[in-house]
């Protein structure tokens, strides 16, 4: 059977499943090595853990379907290359440290622009952060961009397939810092994502929210001032400033696109401001102030 990039994920399933069902076991039988608060929020609860797993499969059809057609556009993109660069390890690294600079580009438009905060939302819902919250995704990332990011790649010269498998190369070892159960890993936190800084970026807190957009190299958010490294005096607390009280699959993927174009369409404004809700922060509404730097992305979200 010929490999396929795009099925990385699904190649990657069974370690994922194991993974999980160590984590619960871990939890259950050592509870007391984790201080209250982190027990209560690293726990396996079957209504949310079974909404992340169909959260899962939606978005694996989603991706199954648009995969289609973004990999015809890239292949026909890779025509128009700029360069003709050789398959080799080096040329590979240097694409999996060029699309992790384009992973957090990624990742950081999906907090600052509503049309892609209305995808990764989804993400961010769950009031608790175990290795199946990774699982917790929208199928409307093709709608919203997600791909878009990964172009200048194909157009540089890397060849698309190689492309789509470093893309999700990082996407599975972003399944491993989705965790409570790992403290910080000592040197390891200066350079890679850790379950350390990921759990800053889920958390809630005002002090962390909005940072360590990271994919696999946390280099890109200390480089652009994102970084926040988690406090043993500031525990994290996940979900959504204005949490979603719901289970429901496809409520928790299209809430905020609708609530997004109620505000665009409702009330008296001038198509500047209708058209503004799409691509301005989510927060940000006719009546308020100019977003500050390190504004509340998820707390404004329209929940």
């Amino acid at each position: 059977m010929e490999f396929q990039p795009q099925l990385i994920l699904i190649y990657f399933a069974p370690i994922f499943f194991f993974c999980v069902a160590l984590e619960w076991w871990l939890l259950h039988r050592r509870a007391g090595e984790r201080p209250k608060h982190v027990q209560d929020s690293a726990n396996y609860q079957f209504i949310d853990t079974f909404s992340n797993a169909c959260l899962a499969g939606m978005h694996e059809i989603g991706d199954a379907l648009a995969a289609i057609g973004v990999i015809a556009l890239y292949e026909w993109l890779f025509g128009f290359r700029l360069f003709d660069i050789s398959a080799s390890v080096w040329s590979f690294l240097l694409l999996v440290l060029l699309q992790d600079f384009c992973y957090y580009w990624f990742h950081r438009a999906s907090h600052r622009i509503r049309w892609m905060w209305a995808s990764h939302v989804v993400h961010h819902s769950s009031e608790r952060l175990n290795f199946s919250t990774a699982f917790r995704q929208s199928f409307t990332y093709p709608i919203s961009g997600m791909w878009v990011f990964w172009l200048p790649l194909v157009i540089i010269g890397f060849e698309p397939m190689q492309v789509v498998a470093a893309v999700m190369l990082s996407l599975a070892y972003q399944f491993f810092i989705h965790t409570q159960w790992v403290n910080k890993l000592g040197w390891a936190e200066k350079i890679f994502n850790t379950p350390s800084h990921h759990r800053v970026h889920h958390a809630r807190n005002p002090e962390y929210i909005d940072r360590n957009y990271a994919g696999t190299f946390i280099i890109w958010d200390k480089l652009f001032g994102t970084f926040v490294e988690e406090r043993d005096d500031l525990p994290c607390a996940y979900g959504i400033t204005k949490q979603v009280h719901s289970h429901n699959p496809f409520f928790l993927t299209l809430h905020e696109w609708r609530d997004m174009f109620t505000d665009a369409f409702s009330g008296d404004k001038t198509p500047w401001q209708r058209f503004k809700h799409f691509w301005a922060p989510p927060e940000w509404q006719p009546d308020s102030e100019e977003a500050p730097s390190t504004p509340d992305v998820k707390a404004e979200s329209g929940l």
